[in-house]
C-alpha cells in the first residue's frame, strides 16, 4: 500500500523495506512449521468449505493488490535517481525559471513520433539563482532563450542543478507528499496500469476461490512443498526490490526481477494453485 506513493518521496524507502521484511520472515516461520508439522489440520470448525473458500479468495485479493501497486511503483518512478533525491534532501523547491542558453537538444521519439525534446538548458531562477544548469530537461517543445520552464532547484544549493520535467508533477516531487496517482503523465498511466492488472487479479479471484473444490483448496494451504514455492517467489520479489527502496544500484538479476514483479506474483500463485482443479 505504501509502494503506491512511494515514488513522490526521497530514497531511501525504510517503511515498505521493514514490512517487506517482516513479511518475508513470517513467510519462512510458516514454511519451517508446515515442514515440522506434516499434516492435516484437525477440524476446529474453520476447515469447512465456506471459510476455506472465504479464506482463499482473501489471499487472492492480496495478491491481485500487490502486483498492481509493484506496476504502479515501476511506472510512476522517476528517471532522475540520485540527482532528484539530493535536490529534495537540500530542500528542493520549485520556480518558474527562464531559458537563457540552451547547449544542446535531442528529439524524444515514440514509435517514429516525436514526444518530446530532451535538452541541456541554463536558466535564470527569479530572485535566486543567476544561471543555473539543468542536464537532461524535458520539455514538450523545442526550448530557446526566453522560454519559461517550471524548474526543481535547491536554493540551499544551486550547484547541484535543476530538475525540469514537463511530464511530472514536480511540486509533489519536492514536497515528498505521500500520493498514489501524481497530476502527470506518469500518474495516468500507473492508474491505467493498476486497474488493469487488480481487474486481471479479480478474475483470478473468481477462478482460483469458488471453483476447486475445499478439500482441494485446504490440502494446498497445508502442503508444505507447494508453500515453500510460493516462500521462496516472496524472497526474490524482496531480494530484486531492496536496492530500489533504499536508491542502491541493483545488479542486472535484481533489475530483471523488479521489472517482471507483478508477473512473477501472479504467475508463481497461478502456476502453484492448478493442482487444485485437478
Amino acid at each position: 500500500m505504501w509502494l503506491l506513493g512511494a515514488t513522490a518521496m526521497a530514497r531511501p524507502w525504510h517503511q515498505p523495506l521493514v514490512w517487506g521484511a517482516v513479511a518475508v520472515g513470517c513467510a519462512l516461520v510458516r514454511v519451517v512449521a508446515l515442514w515440522t508439522l506434516r499434516g492435516e489440520p484437525k477440524d476446529d470448525g474453520f476447515t469447512d468449505e465456506f471459510w476455506v473458500k472465504l479464506r482463499t479468495g482473501a489471499l487472492w485479493v492480496v495478491v491481485a493488490f500487490s502486483a498492481a501497486v509493484f506496476a504502479v511503483a515501476l511506472l510512476s518512478s522517476s528517471n532522475a535517481g540520485e540527482k532528484l533525491d539530493g535536490l529534495r534532501d537540500a530542500g528542493a523547491e520549485v520556480s518558474t525559471a527562464t531559458v537563457v542558453e540552451r547547449q544542446s537538444t535531442r528529439q524524444e521519439l515514440s514509435d517514429g513520433v516525436v514526444k518530446g525534446y530532451a535538452s541541456r538548458l541554463v536558466v535564470s531562477v527569479p530572485g535566486g539563482a543567476e544561471r543555473l544548469t539543468v542536464r537532461g530537461a524535458y520539455t514538450y517543445e523545442k526550448p530557446g532563450e526566453g522560454t519559461e520552464v517550471d524548474v526543481l532547484w535547491a536554493r540551499s544549493d544551486p550547484g547541484l542543478g535543476g530538475y525540469v520535467n514537463e511530464s511530472k508533477d514536480l511540486p509533489t516531487l519536492a514536497e515528498n507528499r505521500w500520493r498514489a496517482f501524481q497530476d502527470d503523465e506518469s500518474g495516468t498511466g500507473s492508474l491505467i496500469a493498476f486497474i488493469v492488472v487488480a481487474l486481471i487479479g479479480a478474475v483470478l479471484v473468481a477462478v482460483f476461490s469458488l471453483v476447486p473444490d475445499a478439500d482441494g483448496l485446504q490440502e494446498a494451504a497445508w502442503s508444505a512443498p507447494l508453500q515453500t514455492v510460493r516462500t521462496a517467489l516472496t524472497v526474490l520479489v524482496f531480494w530484486g526490490w531492496i536496492p530500489l527502496m533504499l536508491g542502491t544500484q541493483p545488479s542486472v538479476p535484481q533489475m530483471i526481477v523488479a521489472l517482471g514483479s507483478s508477473c512473477l506474483v501472479l504467475l508463481g500463485y497461478v502456476l502453484t494453485s492448478l493442482r487444485n482443479f485437478g
